[in-house]
């Protein structure tokens, strides 16, 4: 069983790292390292909390129920990701870092739990949001930015 919890937490922590590649290549705050401990810890939490108690088992009086640390990992990345977001110069920034993790958390759960499939769709999914969103965005609004009506967003005149 060993070689199936360690299969568990390697496979989370490559996909956690694939997506940290990604932000590691778009140079921004949390790259390879911070998403591939996320999807680490994430799994070993998972197989941890399903399997790490057997030993209580069939004991009167004790249950197991493998949600409750799922549970705190999801709330637990809410709170990271919410240290990621500020607010400057009348733009929020950080909000796809904080669901960045967010998610890969969620993949590192899913690997954990031995869902192996559904953790890599979801990771190609996270990494076609992230790239196809900046395809799309440099080959259209790239367009927009270099000609001369650039947009420039409506601000409240003072007369007003």
């Amino acid at each position: 069983m060993t070689g199936t919890y360690i299969l568990c937490i390697v496979v989370a922590a490559l996909l956690g790292g694939a997506i940290g590649l990604e932000r590691e290549y778009r140079s921004k705050e949390a790259g390879f390292r911070t998403h591939f401990l996320v999807g680490l810890g994430s799994g070993l939490l998972m197989v941890l909390s399903m399997h790490g108690f057997d030993d209580f088992m069939g004991i009167q009086g004790i249950q197991r129920d493998p949600s409750r640390m799922a549970a705190q990992v999801i709330s637990g990345m809410g709170f990271i990701g919410a240290g990621c977001i500020i607010f400057q110069k009348n733009a929020v920034k950080g909000l796809t870092t904080a669901a960045g993790l967010w998610v890969t958390s969620a993949i590192g759960m899913t690997a954990g739990a031995g869902m192996y499939l559904l953790a890599t769709v979801a990771t190609a999914l996270v990494l076609l949001c992230l790239e196809g969103s900046d395809f799309i965005h440099h080959k259209i609004f790239h367009k927009k930015e270099d000609s001369d009506e650039a947009y420039e967003p409506k601000t409240k005149s003072k007369e007003s």
